[in-house]
């Protein structure tokens, strides 16, 4: 029997095993990083200033990242170039030039990922667009949003933290007097401005939950589960932050301002993971079937 295995064996053709073309890699993302250079430093140094887009510096690496853990799915396509992609690649510039033309930052920016799509398909097809569809999407995190579109968002965020926490200070009887989005307390005014809104939690947060369930659990739709539980879990953390913030002010006025608040942020950016992380489980508790009822199916 082991004779015929191995005598099986030697007559199967043996797979090529295709390595990985850095040459052309290399130049082709060169290429695309020259002809976006302006765009993309201004966008890197948006990061920086921008504390509610400074995820941006994570979203590369990490998709890069999974993109290389798909390496050896990618290396094994049959790839069919599809030369529609220079199309794709033409409406980039298109775009590109009249986002520069109208100073639309949103525009030249998303411009750059269709140039990229545009490129994959030209090189090897949708099949590889298709196995690099869920790193593409991560990308789309490391632009910021229209400034109309974030406008329109943050200012209900405000509104909503500030009648939480207006309604828990009351439950604890701390008297507060809310016009607004001001908090008006015996020691202060607290004023929920946009850095505030929660809007930060919530893009880093839905990032990090597509990140997480990618890694964590191989079921697709968990990641679209969690990436919607963000909204609310990010939305009640920080209404809670505000609320934390007007019982430290009464505390000592301090404690609302500079190190303490970010420091405070930054717990309850941790609480949201927690949270996060709490609801998958519930999640799986009730999904997954038990170990003893899987085996006898």
């Amino acid at each position: 029997m082991a004779s015929a295995i191995d005598h099986l064996s030697q007559q199967a053709p043996a797979v090529e095993r295709r390595s990985i073309p850095w040459v052309p890699l290399a130049w082709f993302s060169a290429l695309l990083i020259i002809a976006y250079f302006p765009i993309l430093r201004h966008l890197v140094e948006q990061w920086s200033t921008d504390e509610d887009v400074s995820h941006g510096f994570f979203v590369p690496p990490v998709a890069a990242f999974i993109a290389w853990q798909r390496r050896d799915r990618i290396l094994a396509l049959d790839y069919h170039p599809a030369w529609w992609g220079l199309g794709v690649m033409a409406w980039a510039a298109l775009q590109g030039y009249v986002g520069t033309l109208g100073a639309e930052l949103f525009l030249q920016r998303t411009s750059f990922l269709i140039a990229l799509l545009g490129l994959l398909l030209v090189l090897g097809g949708t099949r590889l667009v298709r196995e690099l569809a869920f790193p593409l999407l991560l990308l789309l995190f490391m632009i910021p949003i229209p400034s109309v579109i974030y406008n329109q968002i943050t200012f209900p965020l405000q509104l909503f933290a500030s009648q939480v926490a207006e309604f828990s200070l009351g439950l604890i009887g701390i008297p507060v007097l809310r016009d607004g989005n001001i908090l008006e307390l015996a020691s202060q005014k607290l004023s929920v401005v946009e850095a505030c809104s929660g809007i930060r939690s919530l893009l880093s947060l839905s990032f990090l939950s597509l990140v997480y369930a990618y890694f964590f659990d191989k079921r697709v739709w968990m990641r679209w589960v969690l990436f919607a539980a963000t909204i609310p879990i990010a939305i009640l953390a920080n209404s809670g932050r505000v609320t934390i913030t007007g019982i430290l002010s009464e505390i000592n006025p301090e404690l609302a301002r500079g190190f303490f608040h970010s420091l405070e942020g930054w717990i309850i950016f941790l609480i949201a993971l927690v949270m996060l992380g709490g609801l998958h489980f519930l999640i799986n508790r009730f999904t997954r079937k038990p170990a003893t009822e899987a085996g006898n199916v």
